[in-house]
């Protein structure tokens, strides 16, 4: 038992667990913002762009049985405007986490040729010390 509770204990510690815990915390919180996103402010506007239509009242009645293909079609524009959401706003995080490691980059002090000389020659030594 005491075995397995250490086992446990490595294997929550272990650095990716805790990210993608922490990934799916943040995910779910996302898509409150998404879903706020579409519902109060995307969707509105596409009513007013498509002169108010709305698919999800669209059915077919065969026998006893009511085909309501109007709310699949409403799901499906619904799921194309999250992932459109989405997509952008990913694409506009990527951009400015690129944009800072370029600022972090231009920070990092250049090496000159000299130093460069210098390590290249302490390298090659300490190849030949370890020959030795």
């Amino acid at each position: 038992m005491k075995k397995n509770i250490n086992e446990f204990k490595k294997f929550i510690a272990r650095g990716n667990v805790i990210d993608l815990a922490v990934g799916v915390i943040i995910g779910g919180a996302f898509s409150s913002i998404v879903t706020s996103l579409v519902n109060n402010i995307l969707t509105p506007i596409l009513g007013l762009v498509l002169g108010g239509v709305d698919f999800s009242n669209l059915s077919i009645t065969f026998k006893d049985t009511t085909i309501e293909y109007g709310a699949f079609i409403q799901s499906i524009i619904d799921f194309l405007i999250i992932a459109i959401c989405i997509f952008t706003i990913i694409k506009f995080i990527n951009k400015i986490t690129h944009i800072k490691k370029k600022e972090e980059e231009k920070e990092k002090p250049k090496k000159s040729d000299e130093v460069l000389l210098l390590e290249e020659i302490r390298d090659l030594l300490k190849e030949k010390k370890d020959e030795a």
